[in-house]
């Protein structure tokens, strides 16, 4: 991941410039993540998106595990490991329990997954099954310490899991404190499968450098976590619907927007890094977003979304991306803007175990090199004479 070097006209070679970021940087072979930017295609293990949210996030998580799709005894099975799987230590509930109530839940969820490695007789086992068991319970410890959190804070007390619903709809009852409506669970679902994994995004590259260390698997989530608390990661659809409570009427999108982009300030939720054309997880979202709008009567963060959405297109030739459309859907949902992320984290967790485990299968130390830019042969001279 160096500098590439380029033969000129006269057969001499110099050193091509680095975008920043790395990008378009092949940082490595991966059979998990299909992404085909040009035409907005996304797949996991050669199955489209658009076919996977057909089914339910177990599925899709199982995919991600195993690299194939489960059968109907499969399904069943993992299902049954997460529902056993679902409970904390109980020092970490009472840990939960004496959390400040005024920080970032993204904070706690790095918090408690590192802590997670304490009680984990495993942790230092590296083989592949070791690593999907532990994957397993983190997917099923995650939505637990977002739900418990988000009680704490708010003064409720704790809602325990039922062993009956899937893993969409308990963390919505828990989270809500009652059994939501199966259309929703399905929107919500769907949601979580769009959010699963893509390919070499900054916090699965983090997740992957960790691995590459031969680290256990609850530091590389810990660090993937952290990288996904940024707002230009994760953090993004939390400061959309932030902006769309700013704008708060349909009728003043066009001028907030205009007015913003006049000051060259960023409108969270559009362009992407891969994507030259509609990102393929919008296409779900912006359904969901203009439902969940008809379904609860406040069609209005739709309309201004859908507004700001054919602006920015005019303005600035760019496409919403994942985040844009998933702030409304889940507000209308009932859920708060700072968990938008956690949930993320909740979904995405299965995309990194997904990768730590190519990553121990297939290991060399990820280490870059990188363009130095800086002074020169420059002379060393004693404290007391500089």
């Amino acid at each position: 991941m160096g500098a590439d070097t380029v033969t000129t006209g006269n057969g001499s070679t110099k050193v091509a410039p680095q975008k920043a970021g790395l990008e378009d940087i092949i940082a490595g072979t991966s059979n998990i993540c299909f992404l085909d930017g040009k035409r907005g295609l996304l797949a996991y293990y050669g199955y489209d998106i658009h076919d996977l949210v057909k089914g339910n996030f177990e599925e899709t998580a199982y995919l991600l595990f195993y690299g194939a799709l489960p059968n109907a005894a499969q399904l069943k099975e993992f299902s049954a490991k997460l529902v056993a799987a679902r409970a904390l230590p109980t020092v970490l509930r009472e840990r939960l329990a004496a959390q400040p109530m005024n920080i970032h839940p993204m904070a706690v969820v790095r918090t408690l997954v590192s802590a997670l490695s304490f009680y984990d007789n495993d942790v230092e086992d590296l083989s592949r099954e070791a690593t999907i068991e532990k994957g397993i319970r983190l997917m099923a410890q995650i939505p637990l310490i977002i739900a418990y959190y988000d009680a704490h804070r708010n003064g409720r007390p704790y809602v325990e899991p039922k062993p009956e619903l899937g893993h969409a709809a308990n963390f919505l009852y828990m989270l809500l404190g009652k059994e939501q409506d199966e259309r929703v669970v399905k929107m919500f679902d769907a949601s979580l499968s769009l959010h699963a994994d893509h390919e070499f995004n900054a916090s699965t590259f983090t997740c992957r450098v960790i691995t590459a260390t031969l680290s256990d698997l609850y530091s590389a989530v810990t660090g993937a976590i952290g990288a996904l608390k940024g707002p230009l990661h994760g953090g993004a659809n939390e400061q959309v619907m932030r902006m769309l409570l700013r704008i708060t009427d349909p009728s003043r999108a066009r001028e907030w927007v205009m007015d913003a982009l006049a000051r060259k300030e960023k409108i969270m939720g559009f362009g992407h890094r891969v994507y030259r054309t509609e990102d393929p997880r919008a296409t779900h979202l912006r359904k969901f977003s203009q439902e969940m709008g008809e379904r609860t009567g406040e069609t209005q963060w739709y309309q201004m979304s859908h507004d700001i959405e054919e602006l920015i297109k005019k303005e600035k030739g760019l496409y919403p991306n994942v985040d844009f459309y998933s702030a409304s859907t889940y507000y209308l949902m009932g859920i708060p803007l700072d968990l938008y992320t956690p949930i993320f984290a909740m979904s995405r967790i299965t995309g990194w175990v997904a990768h730590a485990l190519e990553q121990y299968a297939n290991n060399r130390l990820i280490r870059p090199a990188a363009d130095y830019t800086g002074p020169v042969d420059l002379k060393w001279a004693p404290v007391e004479s500089r």
